[in-house]
């Protein structure tokens, strides 16, 4: 993976994208103020430079059913890199946990997850979650409301390793 040295044409392509990644190689060029055809190179190049991980369409949850989010703090009992690994392959097979963080501190994983209702994931905190080997406890938040989404991180702000 080549590393690519960020310019303001770089930093903008990357925020105008994350910002809507469906607009078209024509329309991204005319914002970032050059031609189409280096626009198209440099995109390439911060794909495979791997600033850019993918594209994808953000949904609303409750349009297709999943009205309750929720963040599950779990602890575990063992802490060993090989038992910490085995829970995050476990975490990835389990379609409703939509983010799986690991957290230094009291909890080891916070966990997002997005259910039908509150019992769905009553179902899934019984029946999947506290029976997995290793997990000591879980500690669950509802949330209320989301004030804020924004995907990927401040561009403007960005100051990446040389």
């Amino acid at each position: 993976m080549q590393r690519v040295k960020l310019d303001e044409i770089d930093r903008k392509i990357l925020s105008d994208l994350q910002a809507d990644g469906r607009m078209t190689n024509v329309e991204l060029a005319r914002r970032v103020g050059i031609s189409a055809p280096p626009c198209l190179r440099r995109v390439r190049a911060l794909e495979d430079a791997g600033y850019i991980r993918g594209y994808h369409a953000d949904l609303t949850p409750e349009h297709l059913g999943f009205g309750v989010t929720v963040f599950a703090m779990v602890g575990l009992e063992s802490q060993a890199e090989s038992d910490l690994k085995a829970f995050e392959e476990m975490v990835r097979s389990w379609p409703q946990v939509r983010a799986c963080h690991m957290l230094a501190g009291e909890i080891d994983f916070l966990l997002k997850v997005v259910a039908k209702d509150w019992d769905a994931y009553q179902h899934f905190l019984t029946e999947q979650l506290t029976a997995a080997d290793n997990v000591a406890h879980v500690k669950t938040s509802l949330a209320i409301r989301e004030s804020k989404h924004e995907p990927g991180v401040p561009v403007e702000l960005a100051t990446p390793p040389e």
